[in-house]
């Protein structure tokens, strides 16, 4: 059932089918971590958070299954302003108001009892590329508060800035990001 739900919740299509249960993701408690090496003498972390998501989940059939993620590239917390001010700069993000960053899921391979690689097309700066998150579920099962169906995951994966023309500085800055994830999500009524 676990390995099911992950596979559903995760998966494949970027159109929700009939049969799948609809899940949104809570923006209170679903973040995006990223992290690099800074000249050799430092990781400088960074965060996204409050973003919006669907997940719809189907029991009987993980094909009929999606994920979609959207957030504005300005919702970026670096925990120091000049250094947000440097990432919205020009010769990074060139960040206007309403840029956005996606990830919609293309297809799953269940690779465990609560984990699996989803692989997704992710969006950064116009540019689109495939990415695998390895995914785990950490618990399905109503909430104790709402007695809602809830559901929580997390992931990770390393992605190349440079792929996303974001390579100013590298190799020196380094080019790989490291990325955790770590969401909730409630079913919709």
């Amino acid at each position: 059932m676990k390995s099911f739900f992950l596979a559903a919740a995760l998966a494949s299509t970027a159109t929700f089918a009939a049969a799948a249960d609809k899940y949104v993701l809570d923006a209170s408690h679903s973040q995006i971590v990223f992290s690099y090496n800074h000249l050799g003498y430092s990781t400088t972390y960074g965060m996204f958070s409050g973003f919006e998501g669907e997940i719809a989940f189907d029991q009987e059939n993980a094909a009929n299954s999606s994920v979609s993620v959207s957030m504005p590239v300005k919702s970026m917390f670096t925990g120091w302003e000049q250094r947000f001010g440097h990432f919205m700069s020009p010769g990074l993000f060139g960040a206007e108001d309403g840029d956005m960053i996606t990830f919609t899921s293309t297809s799953i391979e269940v690779t465990g009892e609560t984990t699996a690689n989803i692989t997704g097309d992710l969006t950064v700066n116009d540019v689109t590329k495939s990415v695998v998150l390895d995914a785990t579920l950490n618990k399905v099962g109503p909430h104790p508060q709402s007695q809602k169906e809830w559901a929580g995951f997390g992931a990770t994966t390393t992605l190349v800035r440079s792929d996303f023309g974001l390579g100013l500085a590298a190799p020196y800055v380094s080019d790989e990001l490291e990325v955790t994830i770590s969401i909730e999500a409630m079913k919709a009524e």
